[in-house]
């Protein structure tokens, strides 16, 4: 029996709110098969399973907010059915009525008869004989219980339901002695137990797995600080609010701008949408707010003649059909892709103060929501796309996330995201890195540029190239290979 629990979408996230159930009890699920839609602080995503086997039992009710690692539901073997416990054995063929077994060979109280002395008779005039002493009992063999065998083998019989109970009340199995069928711990000798620990200690704070690293960082004693979160859980912005520091100066106003209290802002009267907007902001405020306190940023530029590339492409559009022409951004994003895999340093994550690297390149895309904020879901092994399959895969991935059907693996997989503001009219731009990840590659706008060929003077389309690098993975020569890598693509686009 395998738990499914509330997945950690983004560094951000310490929680999530279950919408729907793709799934139902009963129904075979494969690795890979979305089964539930969960809504972020930033978008609405479709969650899929990591086991193959049958859902056996719906944990959470849709509508319900939970903390992230929360199991929302319990899945058997393949063929296991709802309401079957999983692991169990052929149950022993039950003894036809009327027909007792007999045993082979002498019983233990046959053995025993055969063992006593036989008794004669006295004679006439001799003693009788002294009584014989009675007769050792045979001994009884002692079988081990089925929970010592299983203490022995470093395995504690009980449920899912009972150890997530015992993992939120700090119990440990290996202190109990179950009290259900062979000994097997139930709800009850959990609670019991976390009563007894309660009267010993204080009990635990109720948090996060955000919050508690938070507070770790920043100092902060979870016991002092008001949970807000479901079951008064402390969540991160809670850790957030009470971590020790001066307070920040208010922005001085624009001229001319009335002042606006924050009790106006956040009225009762706000429409969802406003609430999600404001939620969103927030997220986004929390993680760039950590990314520039932990990530130690560098930042390189370069300007790419795009005169072979914008060449190629309009000769392209002009053979294909409507629905297989490119836009530049599919260039830009597939020259990206391949210097990440030549410049392997910034295709992955630092985490335990150590660089990780990616399996495969999974090139997050930077997408701004209709109702602000923006998302960076992953285009799964962007550098093995043709051109064609990325320009697809692209339309699909911004469809999905401006319209809240995102999968999990989407939004957790990028190992290096890019930036495109060329749209908005930006020529440079430099982004801020997502952690764990340690690079962020922006483009701005393809513009019409004087430029020196040979010695010539001449006006040629040009784009500006940025990149911005965790200076605890790499050093700025390594930054430089990578960007002279994605301009030496896109100068040759026969390589994309």
């Amino acid at each position: 029996m395998a738990e499914f629990t509330m997945p950690s979408l983004g560094a951000d996230m310490d929680e999530g709110t279950l919408l729907e159930w793709l799934v139902g009890p009963g129904d075979l699920v494969h690795k890979g098969d979305p089964v539930a839609v969960v809504e972020t602080a930033k978008s609405t995503i479709e969650v899929e399973c990591f086991e193959t086997g049958t859902m056996t039992e719906l944990l959470v009710e849709p509508g319900t907010t939970v903390p992230v690692g929360t199991p929302l539901a319990l899945i058997g073997a393949a063929a296991e059915k709802p309401g079957e416990p999983g692991g169990a054995g052929k149950p022993q063929e039950a003894q036809k009525p009327g027909k007792v077994s007999k045993p082979e060979g002498p019983t233990e109280a046959e053995k025993a008869a055969e063992r006593r002395p036989v008794r004669h008779a006295p004679k006439k005039g001799e003693p009788p004989e002294p009584p014989s002493p009675p007769p050792e009992p045979a001994p009884v063999p002692v079988s081990v219980s089925a929970p010592s065998a299983a203490r022995e083998r470093g395995h504690i019989e009980a449920g899912p339901l009972v150890r997530h109970l015992a993992e939120q009340s700090g119990v440990n199995l290996e202190t109990l002695h179950g009290s259900g069928p062979g000994g097997r711990v139930t709800r009850t000798d959990v609670e019991e137990a976390a009563a007894a620990r309660a009267t010993a200690r204080p009990p635990r704070v109720r948090a996060t797995p955000l919050a508690r690293r938070l507070a770790a960082e920043l100092g902060v004693d979870l016991a002092t600080v008001t949970g807000t979160g479901r079951e008064s859980a402390v969540r991160a912005s809670d850790v957030r609010q009470a971590a020790p520091g001066p307070a920040a100066p208010a922005p001085p106003a624009y001229a001319g701008a009335a002042a606006v209290r924050p009790s106006a802002v956040r009225s009762s009267a706000a429409r969802p949408s406003e609430d999600r907007a404001a939620a969103m902001r927030q997220a986004i405020a929390g993680l760039v707010t950590r990314a520039n306190r932990d990530i130690p940023h560098y930042y390189l530029s370069t300007t790419v003649d795009m005169a072979a590339a914008m060449a190629w492409l309009h000769e392209h559009n002009r053979r294909s059909p409507v629905g297989e022409r490119l836009l530049p951004a599919a260039l830009l994003l597939k020259a990206a892709a391949l210097a990440a895999s030549e410049v392997p340093e910034f295709n992955g994550f630092w985490t335990d103060d150590h660089f990780t690297a990616g399996e495969g390149v999974h090139l997050g895309v930077a997408v701004s929501l209709r109702g602000g904020g923006l998302i960076a879901p992953a285009l799964h092994h962007a550098d093995t796309l043709t051109l064609t399959q990325l320009m697809s895969a692209l339309k699909d991935l911004v469809t999905r996330a401006r319209t809240g059907r995102l999968r999990a693996s989407e939004v957790s997989d990028a190992t290096i995201t890019v930036t495109n503001l060329g749209d908005q009219g930006v020529e440079t731009v430099f982004g801020v890195i997502y952690p764990p990840q340690v690079a962020l590659v922006g483009f701005g706008r393809v513009v019409d540029r004087p430029w020196a060929v040979d010695g010539l003077l001449g006006v040629r389309p040009v784009v500006t190239a940025t990149l911005s690098a965790d200076h605890r993975a790499t050093d700025g020569a390594v930054g430089a290979r990578y960007l002279t890598a994605v301009s030496r693509i896109l100068q040759n686009p026969e390589q994309l």
